[in-house]
């Protein structure tokens, strides 16, 4: 055990073993939860979950191994509705060419990661900015989680509704989203897959969905989504926008996740409270997912801040991952299971979360802001969920931004980076238009 230098973080094997289970338990529900986001978008829901499971795995080994962090990762919420209600959906754009869209951003990321370019683009987009782009994708999944459980209803008088909460499935997404609150709030680990567990078998007994005949399984095929990606149609100058949605979102979600359980623990600072490269690797690892996600028939792969469950459970070092991927290999036989529970069990955690993401709002002092970043943050937050488009929301907040800055001669807050992103998010309204 030398590798992982357990004696110099202070852990042992059982601490890391027990943090490792710890962070499996916490985050267990992305398998299940991914495969009925995909298989929204049209993508084999058995094939999904097996990808979605053998992307954990490799992609946690693999950050454990590189990077010696106690960081797992899994196809990331946020950027898989986007994939499946915004680019297929939305945007009527094949599944394959939307995984093509993925590859291409992945493979902008490997490059970035091996440089100075995390550096440069945290210091060029406002930290205020970044919180709302992070809260607008929470309103943004939240309202996908209330459409889907049919607590929301289009209407052509108001666009939205209440729905019909006489429904039984209408009623049972209910009781799924207490469920999720009341479990988080009381900090129970793994409080998203008990509320599944829960609310499918009040769903059952309700005959709501089908009860498992089997509980496990051979692993599905993933013949029908591997390597089946479109990476000639997603380069196209209408697309790109796209791309650098996926890439700045994953960029920002990555850090921010790092960031946030690394200071749980002093994870990525040496003795002399520098940098130390664990954060540049771990980087590494998460672009290097985000690309074997797509070939493998995923969306994008990034770091989980349920990382930090295991954190609180002592884990410090690679280890930990390295147990979180060997736990989650038990998913690969859980089919059955994971195809009879029904939707209105899953979808309550899409609100959850957005409701975490969304918390980062809170982190921002309106009071002390300027008028441009508070407009810009505004038009972020509330037109991803509007246009159902976290490229469209992102470009409308960083045009104000610019827009008004420029009109009160500002120019020294207008470096590069946002004028790039700008100029990137005009394009994204004239190709529209």
């Amino acid at each position: 055990m030398d590798y992982f230098k357990l004696k110099k973080y202070n852990t042992n094997f059982k601490t890391e073993f027990t943090a490792g289970f710890t962070t499996f338990l916490t985050m267990m529900y992305i398998i299940p939860v991914n495969g009925f986001i995909l298989a929204d978008a049209g993508l084999p829901m058995d094939a999904v979950i097996t990808a979605t499971a053998i992307i954990t795995i490799l992609a946690t080994l693999f950050s454990g191994i590189w990077s010696n962090t106690p960081i797992a990762m899994s196809v990331g919420m946020g950027l898989n509705a986007y994939f499946s209600y915004g680019l297929v959906l939305g945007m009527k754009i094949p599944w394959e060419t939307a995984l093509g869209i993925v590859f291409l951003s992945g493979i902008i990321f490997v490059f970035l990661s091996f440089t100075n370019f995390r550096i440069w683009i945290m210091t060029s987009i406002p930290l205020n900015l970044r919180r709302a782009i992070s809260a607008g994708i929470g309103t943004f999944i939240a309202f996908i989680g209330l459409k889907q459980m049919g607590m929301i209803v289009g209407s052509e008088a108001t666009l939205v509704k209440l729905g019909d909460f006489s429904d039984a499935n209408v009623l049972l997404g209910v009781t799924g989203l207490i469920l999720s609150f009341m479990f988080y709030a009381y900090k129970i680990k793994g409080a998203f897959i008990f509320s599944i567990g829960i609310t499918s078998v009040i769903g059952w007994m309700f005959g709501i969905g089908i009860f498992p005949t089997a509980l496990i399984s051979f692993p599905a095929s993933i013949e029908p989504i591997l390597m089946k990606l479109d990476i000639v149609s997603a380069i196209s100058l209408s697309l790109f926008p796209v791309v650098i949605t996926f890439l700045v979102t994953d960029m920002f979600d990555t850090l921010g996740t790092l960031t946030g359980v690394g200071a749980r623990a002093n994870l990525f600072q040496d003795d002399k409270n520098k940098d130390d490269k664990s954060l540049q690797k771990t980087l590494e690892a998460d672009a290097i997912a985000t690309v074997g996600g797509s070939l493998l028939g995923v969306s994008t792969t990034t770091s989980f801040i349920e990382s930090a469950s295991g954190v609180e459970a002592g884990g410090r070092t690679g280890l930990t991952a390295v147990f979180t991927a060997m736990f989650f290999v038990t998913t690969l036989f859980m089919l059955p299971l994971f195809k009879s529970i029904p939707s209105n069990a899953i979808y309550p955690v899409l609100v959850v979360v957005g409701v975490l993401m969304f918390t980062e709002l809170g982190k921002i002092n309106f009071k002390e802001m300027d008028f441009a970043t508070s407009a810009g943050t505004f038009f972020i937050v509330l037109v991803m969920p509007l246009t159902y488009s976290i490229t469209t929301g992102i470009a409308s907040g960083f045009i104000i931004y610019t827009l008004i800055k420029l009109a009160k001669k500002e120019f020294s807050d207008l470096n590069i980076g946002i004028i790039s992103i700008t100029g990137i998010s005009l394009l994204v309204f004239i190709l529209q238009g």
